[in-house]
């Protein structure tokens, strides 16, 4: 079939699309980047200083943020691999109706961050960390490209939900 049927389909597919793209690239980021620091860097005990305030580490987290849930449960992994694929399963529910650029980043960076790390805890049962920044002794827990996506996506989705200058519907009907 043909006709504004055929490309309206289209067209309503394209956040999707475009989403799940990103999502695909955020996967294969992070998991490119923790091959080459798991096998090529080997980060030696104490981790590889890379500057004064960012060191490479190796790090595996059983856990979520934080280390928490870090219980050494089997079933840990199992739940939270369950909760990542419901959750990128209910954004890309979600990212169908997307109506703005911003909004399908977000959520593809969202949706490939947990999908990265589900990844890690699919064939480790943990999660490899090993961007470690740190200023006069403090460090921030150390987090990978995935955790990185997952921020980043989260910060534009507040972004688009506060700023985004949609206009309501009550607006839209004047």
């Amino acid at each position: 079939m043909s006709g504004q049927n055929g490309s309206r389909n289209s067209t309503e597919r394209r956040p999707l699309t475009w989403g799940l793209l990103l999502a695909a690239c955020v996967v294969a980021l992070d998991q490119a980047t923790k091959y080459a620091v798991f096998l090529g860097l080997r980060p030696p005990f104490g981790g590889l200083e890379v500057t004064g305030f960012f060191n490479i580490v190796t790090i595996w987290n059983p856990g979520v943020s934080f280390g928490l849930l870090a219980n050494g449960s089997p079933w840990t992994p199992v739940l939270l691999i369950g909760l990542a694929l419901a959750v990128a399963l209910a954004l890309a529910l979600w990212l169908r109706r997307a109506d703005s650029r911003l909004l399908v980043a977000a959520l593809g960076l969202i949706i490939g961050g947990a999908l990265g790390n589900a990844v890690d805890r699919a064939l480790y049962g943990a999660v490899m960390d090993f961007l470690d920044v740190h200023v006069a002794g403090w460090h921030w827990p150390a987090f990978n490209v995935a955790d990185a996506a997952i921020s980043v996506g989260a910060a534009l989705l507040l972004w688009d939900t506060l700023f985004a200058g949609r206009k309501s519907p009550k607006t839209a009907n004047n």
